[in-house]
């Protein structure tokens, strides 16, 4: 496929970004589609489409398959095309382009990306350089490659003489690779940029001639170069950017990658991380400066923390913690969980769909569940929102400076007033008035005698 590059650079519009997630993924053994599996808090699928957004494509597809799995998850705007018969990339690609044909979207000199819903670390970075080297070559197809380690699962890379993209051997079956070109390392990522002229004259002269019957997508710039066409290869240098993920040993080794890069930006940013090997921090969790995350603690979701935090040990899921809010260890904080500025969450704490109110403590051993908490109020050991009757739930509310004796039960639906009390081991069912001491509990009766009545024990 040795061509001249073009010394005409053409016009480059808004790319349109089509990415092939049909595949069933069969390696990872699961009953879910593989580019569903979650990597650090968000499906494969959606990290290629986060990327293509970020990168400015005017167009996002994703293929599917006719389960149509992936389309409850997909942003708005995005477009999904099905691909009805399991026929290969090449099969992915007509399916995209056929949707393309739908909305009324690339046409004459745009740029066509092609990402895999399975390789998930590719950024907008990354796409914008491809098409940087693809608009500059004036090449018609650009493949991005890699040079792999271990390139055992990748298309491998065959170049001529001079150094010039030969062809793409699929490594799939034996059948459509020979020994010597298996040891070669460097590998098609699967990413691809096309004019979208070249992409559709292409396409339909794909062919089924290898071990899988299918269609492969490189095919393409085979069809392209015996036409005279310029394509070539772009080389990647970070190869972590187009790694795959093709079983479950795959998607350990690229979260390993994707939780450190979340690491080294949220210490950029002035979060103290004391271990990175023993904390989990999801991708789309928000941390301030000089917030300081101990050894041991997972958080996840959406969840929001503040500048100057400490959280210890702790899990977190889809909460909320504004400034200087201290959290753990052994604590649980559960969606719609919101700490107020200076509030404190002690050990084994959990807290759901409730709001602590700013310098509020809850410190030890409690359940505090559809709850809304007070300014300034202290929550006794063994303190529990009784928030579910059978039925329905319930909301508790706390005001501004109550403090309960330890092992308070709150019955939902009650309110315990300003600065009110209760005394240790109540069982709250009514109001609590402000400034009152609610007291709930049996009176103590004493029994004399009575360990002479029973039998000894031994």
């Amino acid at each position: 496929m040795k061509h001249s590059r073009s010394n005409s650079i053409p016009a480059v519009s808004d790319p349109v970004v089509l990415i092939l997630a049909a595949g069933q993924g069969t390696r990872m053994r699961s009953q879910t589609p593989k580019v569903l599996h979650e990597l650090c808090g968000r499906p494969l699928i959606l990290w290629p489409v986060r990327a293509a957004l970020a990168a400015g494509a005017g167009t996002v597809v994703v293929v599917d398959s006719p389960a149509r799995a992936l389309q409850p998850i997909l942003p708005d705007g995005v477009h999904l095309a099905v691909q009805e018969r399991a026929d290969g990339t090449g099969g992915a690609a007509r399916a995209a382009v056929a949707e393309l044909d739908r909305v009324g979207s690339a046409g004459g000199e745009a740029p066509v990306v092609v990402l895999s819903g399975d390789v998930p670390l590719i950024d907008a970075e990354a796409i914008l350089g491809l098409l940087e080297a693809h608009r500059r070559s004036g090449w018609q197809a650009t493949v991005a490659t890699a040079v792999l380690d271990d390139p055992s699962g990748y298309g491998r890379v065959v170049r001529d003489g001079d150094g010039a993209l030969a062809r793409i051997v699929e490594t799939k079956a034996l059948g459509d690779s020979t020994e010597a070109e298996r040891e070669i390392q460097e590998v098609n990522s699967g990413v691809f940029v096309f004019t979208a002229d070249a992409l559709r004259r292409a396409l339909p002269r794909l062919g089924t001639d290898n071990a899988q019957g299918e269609l492969y997508l490189p095919q393409v710039l085979d069809v392209l170069a015996a036409e005279g066409a310029p394509v070539g290869a772009h080389v990647v240098q970070d190869e972590a950017l187009v790694l795959g993920v093709n079983d479950r040993g795959g998607l350990a080794r690229v979260r390993e990658i994707a939780q450190m890069a979340i690491h080294v930006r949220h210490m950029a940013a002035g979060v103290g991380i004391v271990d990175p090997r023993a904390t989990v921090i999801d991708v789309d969790v928000e941390i301030g400066p000089d917030t300081v995350i101990e050894p041991f603690t997972t958080i996840r979701g959406a969840s929001r923390i503040g500048s100057g935090c400490t959280i210890r040990h702790s899990y977190l899921v889809d909460c909320v913690l504004e400034d200087g809010v201290s959290v753990g260890p052994f604590a649980y904080l559960r969606p719609g969980a919101v700490l107020r500025r200076g509030s404190k969450v002690g050990t084994f704490v959990e807290v759901k769909n409730s709001d602590i109110g700013p310098g509020a403590k809850v410190p030890h051993l409690s359940y505090i569940g559809d709850a809304d908490v007070g300014e300034g109020a202290n929550l006794g050991a063994a303190t529990i929102t009784a928030n579910y009757d059978g039925r329905a739930k319930h909301r508790t509310t706390v005001k501004d400076g109550v403090r309960t004796g330890v092992d308070t039960t709150l019955v939902a639906p009650v309110t315990v007033g300003e600065n009110a009390y209760t005394a240790a081991g109540s069982v709250i069912t009514e109001d609590v008035p402000p400034e009152a001491l609610g007291i709930a509990r049996s009176r103590q009766r004493n029994i004399d005698g009575y360990s002479q009545r029973e039998p000894k024990r031994r």
